[in-house]
């Protein structure tokens, strides 16, 4: 039995490991797919309706008199990005369990990874920058990139040999 990755016509993409015929084949991902895989993860997280119970504070707007733009609604609406679909929820909840893959010593990896897989869903701008990351940890943000490289690399190889096994 080939333990490749097979290649699949355009349009019959079988995902998580499927194959056609159904017997599981092999995924080995370079740290390049990797980063593509979690910031797509991240983007479809970032474009989920934020409904239901929020802590934030409800206030009252008490201006009686509104100007013509107000009171008929002829502000440009805000843009928001598109529901994601079934698949890619699903895709999204099973790259971010591969973060539990990270040993819990290094969870200092994790959340490098998981702040740089939030990607804005409509504009592609990553949420934590290099810099911002590293002046919320409090360390230089080249060694933000170096540990997040460390992470890529540790969850690499861990698929690989889960995938693997």
């Amino acid at each position: 039995m080939n333990k490749t990755a097979t290649v699949l016509p355009v349009g019959q993409d079988m995902g998580s490991g499927a194959r056609r015929d159904g017997v599981a084949r092999r995924v080995v991902m370079t740290a390049d797919e990797l980063v593509a895989r979690l910031e797509a993860a991240g983007a479809t997280l970032l474009a989920l309706p934020s409904r239901g119970y929020s802590t934030r504070l409800r206030t009252m707007h008490f201006d009686v008199v509104h100007t013509a733009l107000d009171a008929y609604g002829w502000q440009a609406p805000a843009l928001r990005p598109p529901m994601p679909g079934a698949r890619a929820i699903s895709d999204m909840d099973e790259v971010f369990s591969w973060l539990g893959l990270i040993p819990e010593q290094k969870y200092m990896l994790r959340r490098i990874l998981g702040a740089r897989a939030l990607v804005h869903p409509l504009t592609g701008r990553h949420l934590f920058p290099w810099r911002k990351l590293g002046m919320l940890l409090g360390a230089d943000h080249k060694s933000v990139q170096r540990w997040h490289g460390q992470g890529l690399e540790i969850l690499c190889a861990r698929l690989a040999m889960d995938e693997g096994g």
